[in-house]
């Protein structure tokens, strides 16, 4: 599986997301509570499908196009959303455990309550994407995007956030503890308020220029 790391700097507000194979498309379909565990989909297109309170362990999901879906309440463990394109969707009180959705792209989705445990979320393209009081706990996200995404209040603990894009964001009162903040430009992000440890501290110090000794 190759990852694409330009997904995720596709315009994201182009018009309509990209279908990757007019056969494999599912629309309009009401999965409410459906058990995909194990279930594997390949290049489908999703269209305002409901995923309310779907239950997925180990489900893969590979080159998929979600528009429109409705993943509230949903719980997803063990499952792997790989080079995927989410448009449009919701994503309220949805749970994702060591799950992967390296290389994919979220596109004006709404992120209510959004819990992200373990996994590999590595180059995945969340730019302008609202994450206010989200938590993302022990998640890899090396070489996301998220500039100008929001924040505020987050708690993003222990995250690998190396390499990541991060310009225009804004972390005012987020919780960064433990978090690798390498990439991190205080000079090109909001942090009042957010919550850092000592080491952490020396890291941005030494990126404003500081001679921390």
């Amino acid at each position: 599986m190759s990852i694409r790391r330009e997904r995720a700097n596709v315009d994201p507000f182009s018009h309509e997301p990209p279908v990757p194979d007019q056969d494999l498309v599912i629309r309009d379909e009401d999965w409410y509570g459906r058990d995909l565990s194990g279930q594997r989909f390949t290049r489908h297109t999703f269209y305002d499908t409901d995923w309310t309170e779907v239950v997925d362990d180990g489900g893969i999901f590979d080159e998929c196009t979600f528009s429109g879906v409705r993943f509230n309440a949903s719980r997803h463990t063990n499952a792997a959303f790989t080079n995927c394109t989410f448009k449009r969707c919701s994503f309220f009180d949805t749970r994702f455990e060591q799950c992967k959705a390296v290389g994919s792209l979220f596109q004006q989705c709404t992120f209510s309550l959004i819990s992200v445990t373990g996994g590999d979320w590595s180059y995945v393209g969340l730019p302008g994407a609202d994450l206010r009081k989200a938590v993302f706990d022990g998640v890899r996200m090396r070489e996301a995007d998220l500039t100008a995404a929001r924040l505020d209040g987050a708690t993003v603990v222990g995250v690998d956030l190396s390499g990541a894009l991060l310009h225009g964001s804004k972390l005012i009162g987020a919780d960064l503890r433990g978090s690798d903040i390498s990439a991190l430009d205080p000079l090109t992000v909001e942090l009042a308020g957010a919550k850092i440890d000592l080491e952490q501290a020396a890291v941005v110090a030494t990126a404003l220029g500081f001679d921390v000794s």
